[in-house]
């Protein structure tokens, strides 16, 4: 790769890929990871396919940067994180020569001390980087994923919550998790967020970027931007106070522990209550996509695999049992 600065005051930059040399120019002098990613883009938009004689902990790097104008900074964080936990030499492996086995191999070392979630978020990751520099490879073995039966929080553990919190900076926004509204969209809501007739508009959401620094960047999805009613007693009470939450978003948290500890009731973190509004509904009658819209998903997905449980699982059970016993 060869850097001349111009004239102009302009730096050109030209490198040869396979046999064939592309020329950039810029108004600064740009690292070599700032030319690989401007330099697959610019051969994404010629179909030219990219070199795969670069490292695989480098690939990683031009795939993030190549998405950073879509990925959400948590996302970013994950990546980054996902990639200091592979493997030294199969990071200083070039993309061209990585096989099935190998990555295999990889999944596999990953999974002996990691869950089975966290396992293919590694393998996807890695699968995904591979695709993205046309080495797709399909099959990859993972270990099954655990079943668990997930924690819905009863009536009377929410009710003994908000009588807890009552006249605290956290009644708001422990009444809004219950309401259905992640902790990210709670952090980032203004006063100004109230509208006159008691309705919330989230458009926004708290959330840390790669360097852990706390940012308001937009709602996790575009359905995850709408505006909800809320209790009249509740918006008069964020009139009152003049905010909705004023503090560190694990704040929350740490008083919802609290809490749970001083009541003697099982602990779940805040994210909970939200399943537990998601299930209320459900179990009220109320449609999929009704409950869609008021939540802010895209599809259904989230609520079969995670928001949907059977409040009693054994009544239930026998209920279907003895409607079952009819027939006979």
């Amino acid at each position: 790769m060869n850097i001349d600065r111009l004239p102009s005051g302009n730096y050109r930059v030209r490198k040869m890929v396979n046999g064939k040399t592309y020329t950039l120019t810029l108004d600064h002098k740009p690292t070599e990871k700032e030319v690989l990613v401007l330099l697959a883009e610019k051969m994404a938009e010629k179909n030219v396919i990219i070199s795969t004689k670069i490292p695989f902990k480098t690939a990683c790097n031009i795939y993030i940067e190549s998405k950073s104008n879509l990925l959400s900074p948590a996302s970013v964080r994950g990546y980054t994180s996902i990639i200091k936990q592979i493997s030294e030499g199969f990071c200083g492996t070039n993309i061209d020569i990585i096989t099935k086995p190998m990555v295999q191999a990889e999944v596999n070392r990953y999974a002996a001390d990691h869950s089975p979630k966290s396992t293919s978020n590694f393998s996807g990751f890695i699968l995904s980087v591979l695709k993205y520099f046309g080495n797709e490879i399909h099959g990859i073995m993972l270990p099954q994923k655990e079943k668990k039966e997930p924690y819905i929080p009863t009536d009377e553990e929410v009710k003994a919550i908000f009588d807890e919190v009552k006249g605290t900076k956290y009644e708001v926004p422990i009444i809004l998790a219950a309401r259905g509204l992640r902790r990210s969209e709670i952090c980032a809501l203004t006063i100004d967020d109230l509208l006159p007739d008691n309705y919330l508009r989230i458009n926004k959401a708290l959330v840390q970027d790669e360097k852990k620094n706390w940012i308001v960047k937009s709602t996790k999805t575009s359905a995850s931007t709408r505006t909800i009613p809320i209790p009249d007693g509740l918006a008069d009470l964020i009139r009152q106070q003049g905010y909705v939450y004023n503090g560190f978003p694990g704040q929350i948290y740490k008083k919802l522990q609290d809490v749970q500890k001083k009541l003697g009731i099982h602990q779940f973190p805040l994210h909970k209550l939200r399943h537990y509004y998601a299930t209320l509904l459900y179990y009220a009658g109320f449609s999929t996509l009704d409950i869609m819209d008021d939540c802010g998903w895209e599809t259904d997905e989230v609520m079969k695999t995670v928001y949907w449980h059977v409040k009693n699982k054994e009544a239930t059970q026998k209920k279907m049992t003895d409607t079952f016993s009819k027939l006979l």
